[in-house]
């Protein structure tokens, strides 16, 4: 018989729920702000879901905190992406310097900006603004054997728990060559997909490394088929260490924290929305605090978001990552929030509401 291993402190932190009396006020103001009832559309709802969020009759999307995990991959040998491995590092250098999407975009909403390197296989030099965590030089190919090991998966979750800090939003990104052949693998496995629906082109791979990556997703899948389905198996959490990334891991860490400490975290596209998926599926009550940015071009994603009953925000046609399409997303929800704390009720502009 084998000793259950202890389960770290911060997991067994409870998740509120969202405050149904703020929301209520919320909709009653919305009622009375000059206008017909349900004109702005979604943006209405967004400002009850941030009232109730917050728990508050006037809320704000004013602290936005941003933090991008990278990572590389085992699974790249098998011929999955456009790019070659070294990509990841010079992206991470790339973020330091202020020249990626998602820096542009920080930089505009004013956002608490931070990068964490959970495991390039190339070596980084200290970087202005990285935090280099660096638990393993990528992970392991999980067409061979288990991407990640208890440890070092539970250190991923650890750091990205860890990155959270106080604000009204919470985004999360990553960057890691290799990484939707993961969230493939993870889609596949958590809702019983078939790679033929789960694989994308990712960076851009021709026919052949499309079929490379759908091959790799299956082997993947077959090899630890046994596993995963045996009695024994502690799912989710074995399925993000055989199948996921060390960014992944991270995410699912720091959405599970977000929640926990009552901060709404507005998730990006495939890879971001496959860790969303096993941060719902280990605490349920997760989903709640969660806010679906964009549809990716990436054909999997669609089957997460209906999954998790989501419906995005925006609809772009983007599959950048970086947390980007949650950046680009922001200004609507600021928005949101300013139209519904100051536009006049009827009563206070001295209009009519159509009541009479």
């Amino acid at each position: 018989m084998t000793q259950e291993k202890p389960t770290p402190a911060w997991w067994q932190i409870e998740i509120a729920k969202p405050t149904d009396a703020a929301m209520n006020k919320a909709r009653q103001r919305q009622e009375q702000l000059t206008k017909p009832p349900g004109s702005l559309g979604q943006l209405e709802n967004l400002a009850v879901q941030f009232a109730g969020w917050q728990n508050s009759e006037q809320p704000a999307v004013e602290r936005v905190a941003v933090r991008i995990f990278a990572a590389d991959h085992g699974v790249v040998s098998e011929g999955v992406s456009a790019f070659p491995q070294v990509v990841t590092a010079e992206m991470v250098r790339n973020f330091a310097r202020g020249g990626a999407a998602i820096c542009v975009l920080s930089r505009q909403m004013d956002a608490d900006f931070a990068v964490l390197n959970m495991g390039t296989v190339t070596e980084l030099e200290p970087l202005p603004g990285v935090t280099n965590v660096q638990l393993a030089a990528g992970t392991e190919n999980f067409c061979q054997t288990a991407a990640m090991s208890e440890s070092v998966v539970a250190e991923a979750l650890q750091a990205g728990a860890d990155s959270v800090v106080d604000a009204d939003l919470f985004i999360g990104g990553e960057m890691g060559i290799g990484n939707t052949t993961a969230a493939a693998a993870l889609t596949s496995q958590l809702l019983g997909l078939p790679p033929l629906v789960t694989v994308g082109r990712g960076t851009g791979v021709d026919d052949q490394g499309w079929a490379r990556k759908r091959n790799a997703v299956q082997r993947a899948l077959d090899l630890h088929s046994e596993h995963l389905h045996s009695e024994h198996c502690q799912q989710p959490l074995e399925i993000l260490r055989r199948l996921g990334g060390l960014e992944i891991a991270a995410l699912v860490g720091a959405y599970i924290s977000a929640a926990q400490r009552s901060i709404p975290s507005l998730v990006d596209g495939y890879i971001c929305s496959a860790a969303a998926l096993v941060a719902c599926r280990l605490k349920p009550a997760v989903r709640d605090w969660l806010l679906f940015a964009h549809r990716s071009a990436e054909p999997g994603h669609r089957h997460i978001l209906e999954h998790l009953q989501a419906e995005p925000l925006l609809d772009f046609g983007m599959r950048l990552g970086e947390g980007s399409g949650a950046a680009v997303a922001v200004p609507l929800l600021r928005s949101a929030c300013q139209l519904h704390n100051q536009m006049a009720t009827f009563a206070e502009a001295s209009v009519s509401d159509g009541q009479q």
